[in-house]
């Protein structure tokens, strides 16, 4: 088991080092990835004061450490992929943020090899990183390492049902409509020709697993009337729907059942 754990972080690790030179490219100016950056942001901002030392995981090309940089915050951003890390070390430079960013190669099982003496006001993981382990329980359980008494975890997870992909079958995308169902063993994806596993966990696995210890301050779901960012242009042919269901989501984003069937959900704990 630990060997296939370790290789799939490294094949994890291959497949968003190669994406990592076309990452920006790709989703920078996609509409619907823009505004779910805005809604988690919205989320950390809330709960987590400006000040405060933020540990990111899976900090990809650097986006979120950035603007929360010039928000107020520091940032420690850590990543698997080597690739994704020279870029952000790359745009941090040009940004003159070196003071308040740094960053390292760190997987999520090797959290606890991060210095005790250095505890975090806030961890975050944005964008389905953590759904790239099926030690979740393991990462979660070390977070009282590495996050201060009274501090906030901010994490953006894949549950394992999303109804609007699940919808996708009547437009005969049925392998995409039916991915997350029976995953328990998870589900192959593949970027830039680099195939790796990937997990589904609900909310309620993550309270489970951090019940002892942490507090719960919300979940929210996350593109459950907004489409994913994967029905391309959606928010460019349909300016007033996609507005209209914005509106919808900011409406019912933390009511049952839609805060946990969305394409992500936002779930924000605080530790005792």
């Amino acid at each position: 088991m630990n060997r296939m754990i370790q290789h799939n972080e490294q094949f994890a690790a291959a497949a968003f080092g190669k994406q990592a030179a076309v990452f920006d490219a790709i989703y920078s100016g996609n509409t619907i990835v823009q505004y779910k950056r805005e809604r988690v942001r919205e989320a950390v901002m809330s709960y987590v004061p400006k000040g405060s030392h933020i540990l990111e995981l899976n900090c990809g090309t650097g986006e979120d450490a950035i603007f929360f940089a010039q928000n107020g915050y520091t940032v420690h951003a850590t990543d698997i992929s080597q690739g994704m890390l020279d870029k952000t070390a790359t745009k941090v430079q040009q940004q003159g943020l070196n003071d308040k960013i740094s960053f390292e190669q760190c997987s999520y099982t090797s959290l606890p090899s991060l210095p005790a003496s250095k505890q975090y006001d806030a961890i975050f993981s944005n964008f389905g990183g953590l759904n790239c382990t099926n030690e979740l329980d393991k990462v979660l359980s070390s977070f009282n390492t590495i996050l201060k008494p009274g501090g906030v975890a901010c994490l953006v997870i894949l549950p394992k049902f999303c109804l609007l992909e699940t919808l996708l079958i009547f437009k005969g995308k049925f392998k995409t409509a039916v991915r997350r169902f029976f995953s328990s063993n998870g589900r192959s994806a593949h970027i830039e020709g680099e195939h790796f596993t990937c997990w589904y966990y609900n909310p309620s696995y993550v309270k489970t697993i951090l019940k002892d210890d942490f507090s719960l301050e919300t979940v929210e779901g996350l593109c459950t009337f907004v489409p994913p960012s994967y029905i391309e242009h959606f928010a460019e042919r349909y300016p007033r729907m996609f507005s209209f269901l914005k509106a919808a989501e900011q409406r019912l984003k933390s009511t049952w059942p839609w805060r946990s069937i969305g394409d992500y959900y936002i779930i924000v704990l605080r530790r005792k």
